[in-house]
């Protein structure tokens, strides 16, 4: 493809997608690699499970900090700046000489893709009207809803043919083209020199989110669940978002401008968001045990059982943006969800004797509804809000989906493993024990997903498309009157 030939606006989208792709692909391709990093550094699982943690918490603790960089600074210069992070934290995590050490880069790491997520997002949007978002979202959400899929696949490929190190090596020549992309093709924006930093919010929201998130990752059973340690800093982090939340609401110039859950459609896509990303982890977590502990296959089986999730998610987020731009959010997502609550409920009903092709359709009926419903609800909630705010609300969607599925994956993982010892105890084989507890937790996620197909019917359709045959004018919609009542930052 001859890029010159591509309009302007496009290589923004183009070059966003590199830098996003590869950073959400680097992080799951390394679950793969965990029995690695144990034997070579001689370590436990739970001090090598920190190359996932580390990732999630700095990250978590990144995003909220976008919103005002970008203000300060200019959304350019922090993508890049972000970017020029990632790559610097995967050369030096390729040449670490130690555990520690490979866990502070992947901490470099996490940090970057804060900064580049949300961000990402906010370049498309300030490049598109609102009446093409939909149609470029979706493109964009191919790097966002597929490669956390595809990790799992490359990661395990790569550690057949060769070492760890190139997990981080691979990052190098396509974050340097994205970098040298964006110097060339992202427009640098005015920054605002006046925006004052909020250190208080800071303090609170980075504490909280970090105190939360660590506890999470570092729960794993019922007695990690009930340590005093993560009862604290469970109770710490809920306190310390509270107060931050309370603080933002009556600051000039707060961290991040929480009044935006005052607009009822950006709520309702971060709630469809979140349940969508606890169903597309908690799969991440139940499969491979499905298809390893339960059916025989190996690694290599197990990430290509990943591979139709991940293509029918990408074709269908396309599809999806295109009928977002055109119809509205409101009956897609909702089909998407019909979807996913049905694949989820069938992964719940396989049997011991079940053909592996059964698992390959049910993850390709669960793509679909992913595509369908994922990515569309966030560019709903995002069209929603004042433009000048899609920085900030892109950060606290991807917050909040950072927190609900680490807490997901937490109860999944505890559920499995004390209704595994369960069923064990009362009798069964290792295997139809594994079995009923990874269905009870398809089961579980299918009936989450079914509590918030309602909340698809409440999102608004913008008012830049017409309905019943008129255009709504902006000062009728429930969202624009929100809007209005928005403080602008």
């Amino acid at each position: 493809m001859n890029i010159r030939a591509v309009p302007e606006r496009w290589k923004v989208v183009i070059t966003v997608m590199l830098g996003t792709f590869t950073v959400l692909l680097n992080n799951s391709s390394l679950n793969p690699a965990i029995p690695s990093f144990i034997k070579v550094f001689h370590t436990n699982a739970a001090t090598a499970s920190w190359l996932i943690t580390i990732f999630l918490i700095t990250m978590g603790m990144t995003m909220p900090l976008t919103g005002y960089l970008a203000d300060r600074f200019g959304k350019k210069k922090v993508y890049l700046s972000g970017l020029a992070l990632f790559v610097t934290g995967s050369l030096l995590g390729s040449l670490s000489w130690g555990l520690t050490t490979v866990i502070l880069c992947r901490g470099l790491q996490g940090m970057a893709g804060g900064l580049m997520i949300p961000l990402s997002l906010a370049l498309i949007f300030e490049a598109f009207p609102k009446e093409e978002r939909g149609k470029v979202t979706g493109i964009w959400g191919i790097a966002i809803m597929a490669a956390p899929m595809l990790g799992p696949t490359v990661g395990g490929i790569v550690l057949s043919l060769s070492s760890w190190q190139v997990l981080f090596l691979i990052n190098v020549p396509t974050g340097l083209l994205g970098l040298l992309l964006g110097m060339r093709y992202l427009t640098a924006a005015r920054s605002n020199p006046s925006r004052t930093f909020d250190s208080s919010g800071f303090i609170t929201v980075t504490l909280g989110v970090g105190f939360i998130l660590f506890a999470l990752g570092r729960t794993t059973t019922t007695a990690d669940l009930i340590a005093p340690l993560h009862i604290l800093l469970f109770l710490a982090g809920a306190v310390l978002l509270v107060l931050f939340v309370r603080m933002e609401l009556v600051k000039k110039q707060p961290l991040l401008n929480v009044q935006i859950f005052k607009i009822p459609t950006y709520s309702l896509s971060v709630i469809v968001a979140s349940v969508q990303a606890i169903a597309m982890f908690g799969s991440i977590f139940l499969v491979p045990m499905l298809v390893q502990n339960v059916y025989g296959y190996d690694a290599m089986m197990t990430g290509f059982v990943f591979l139709p999730s991940a293509i029918c998610t990408g074709w269908f987020v396309t599809i999806a943006g295109k009928q977002l731009d055109r119809k509205g959010p409101k009956g897609m997502i909702s089909t998407g969800l019909i979807i996913t609550c049905a694949a989820t409920a069938m992964l719940g009903m396989l049997q011991m004797n079940s053909p592996l092709w059964t698992i390959f359709v049910l993850m390709m009926l669960r793509g679909i509804g992913l595509g369908l419903s994922n990515m569309p609800a966030t560019t709903a909630g995002l069209n929603a809000i004042p433009d000048e705010l899609v920085a900030q609300g892109s950060a606290m969607n991807n917050v909040m989906r950072r927190l609900t599925s680490s807490l997901g994956m937490v109860v999944i993982s505890i559920y499995f493993e004390v209704r595994k010892a369960q069923l064990l105890a009362g009798g069964y084989s290792v295997e139809t024990g594994t079995l009923q507890a990874i269905r009870e937790g398809f089961i579980g996620m299918s009936i989450l997903i079914l509590l918030t197909i309602p909340a698809a019917f409440f999102l608004k359709t913008p008012d830049f498309l017409r309905k019943n045959g008129a255009r709504r004018t902006s000062s009728d919609t429930p969202e624009a009157k929100a809007s209005a009542a928005t403080p602008k930052v």
